[in-house]
């Protein structure tokens, strides 16, 4: 792990001298320079993350706001020069649902506005309805038993698994240098056995969800009105949940707004205190049954070359969000970089010997819908391994979905054999504060789609600036929380790597074959 290592250099870290095989690899300092000069100071990152989050608004799975997103960025994209723009189908995914009305607030024994939202693909309530509360505080389905006829017309509190605690760090921070250096000398990932404690944590998970469904058909059999919820959060913000089932043939399920804790925590102390408690609240959601299916948005720059424009390289990240805010660091960002690296290379009248393919994924949020249907309908099915075609020209992919933070450098995702080639890559940005290449696997975003089915499929190392503290998932995450420098840093990156990966003799290196993953 030499050649990955950082030295300590006063001002700062840079990367350790290039060996051999980084010397090898071709570095185009002169494009750098163009991309470099074309992303810094004539960039629309910023006019592009606008357009994803304040205009198109939120952009929750087969909702309108998606829609508008998929057609705005298809036309954006033709509009900058790049070819074959499509909204294309990936499969059957569900119910499409927006909200038209939202409102909640305490009305006895005094008046309080709270913060909250309903929660996704939860039906509207019966107009505007005043109702006592009762607070079901339930661990077990035997304590569901004990509110048994009590809850017919009544708003239903559940219990606050994380109380907001007070917190004496910032809500944001960046990589320091000790934690970069950690990530460069990690060892690879290797196959592990079982993890207790998580086993443990993911029963713990199936138990509560479990109790959850129970207390939903109690709730509907009991005649309850509505639910209050809350998934934690701190200083009025709150987290959305995976929401409610999507299927066109889902069980009905109650009206339900899903609360900051704090709120949720008051109501819950008056009504332990025998006060009685009355809650005003009207949400008109709207389901969309028509059109079931998902999509992705794709365009390209063409290949050149003869021999190598049937290869494909390609970047994306997923374009839908969660529906309490507009979904800016989760992932406009990174929609917003991925499209800016396009049009920057466009602008510097790139002729990249690969095709050039952006893929902005589709119901990521729900499961990775859109990029693994994709890999499956032109790559391959992870469960039989049975390969098409297309998969042997696919050069490498670039995905981006860590948040609004300045690219600090790349997982290798457990491919070592690309280690010099990112290292070589990376060394022009070291001003810009991008030096690492992990060996670290890291997950829970599309690349891995690709990853599953032995394609070179990678996410960027970001910083995470107040991603898990205060963006992800929540009502905050909003155009406001966006670093222009940073999107403009991670967009020269990103189209420097895609360019380089377009131009290379070879694709990049495959690690082995995974074997087929049968569903269970």
């Amino acid at each position: 792990m030499t050649t990955l290592r950082l030295l300590a250099l006063a001002g700062g870290l840079a990367l350790a001298a290039p060996t051999l095989a980084q010397q090898a690899e071709k570095v185009d300092q002169a494009m750098i320079a163009k991309i470099k000069d074309e992303g810094m100071n004539r960039s629309k990152v910023m006019e592009t993350a606008f357009y994803l989050t304040d205009v198109c608004g939120p952009r929750l799975a087969n909702s309108d706001g998606l829609k508008r997103a998929n057609e705005w960025t298809k036309g954006q994209l033709t509009k900058w020069g790049m070819s074959n723009a499509n909204i294309e189908p990936w499969g059957d995914f569900g119910r499409g649902w927006d909200i038209e009305k939202s409102y909640v607030a305490m009305t006895a024994p005094y008046y309080h506005a709270m913060i909250g939202a309903p929660k996704a693909w939860t039906p509207s309530t019966s107009g505007n309805v005043k109702k006592q509360v009762v607070y079901v505080n339930a661990t077990t389905e035997a304590d569901l038993a004990k509110f048994q006829g009590k809850l017919r017309d009544k708003i239903v509190l559940t219990a606050v698994a994380t109380p907001p605690k007070t917190t004496f760090e910032a809500d944001a921070k960046r990589y320091t240098d000790d934690e970069l250096t950690k990530m460069m000398e990690a060892q690879p990932a290797r196959p592990t056995t079982e993890d207790p404690a998580m086993t443990e944590r993911m029963n713990a998970r199936r138990a509560q969800a479990a109790l959850r469904t129970k207390l939903n058909e109690m709730l509907m059999s009991e005649g309850a009105a509505a639910v209050l919820s809350t998934r934690g959060g701190s200083h009025g913000t709150f987290f959305t949940s995976n929401g409610a089932p999507y299927a066109a043939d889902a069980k009905p399920v109650l009206p339900e707004i899903e609360m900051s804790p704090e709120d949720q925590l008051r109501l819950i102390r008056l009504v332990e205190a025998g006060i009685p408690v009355e809650v005003e609240m009207e949400t008109k959601t709207r389901f969309q049954n028509t059109d079931l299916k998902g999509y992705n948005v794709i365009a390209e720059i063409p290949g050149t070359d003869r021999k190598l424009k049937s290869e494909v390289v390609m970047l994306g990240g997923h374009l839908d969000s969660w529906h309490a805010a507009t979904g800016a660091t989760d992932n406009a960002a990174g929609c917003a970089v991925m499209m800016e690296a396009m049009r920057i290379l466009k602008a510097t009248g790139v002729k990249p010997r690969r095709t050039i393919r952006i893929a902005l994924w589709g119901e990521e949020e729900q499961g990775l819908h859109g990029s693994r249907n994709y890999v499956k309908n032109h790559f391959a099915d992870p469960a039989t391994m049975k390969l098409l075609p297309a998969h042997e020209k696919l050069a490498g992919y670039f995905n981006l979905d860590n948040g609004g933070g300045k690219i600090r450098g790349i997982y290798l995702q457990g491919n070592e054999a690309v280690a010099p080639i990112f290292t070589a890559w990376l060394q022009p940005f070291a001003d810009l504060g991008a030096t690492t290449v992990t060996p670290r696997n890291t997950g829970g975003t599309d690349h891995l789609a690709f990853d599953a089915v032995g394609l070179p499929g990678f996410q960027f190392v970001q910083d995470g600036l107040d991603y898990n503290t205060r963006t992800h998932h929540t009502n905050q995450d909003t155009f406001d929380r966006l670093q222009a420098d940073d999107l403009k840093q991670a967009s020269v990156i990103v189209a420097s790597f895609v360019y380089h990966t377009a131009m290379r003799d070879q694709k990049l290196p495959r690690k082995p074959m995974p074997q087929a993953q049968p569903k269970s």
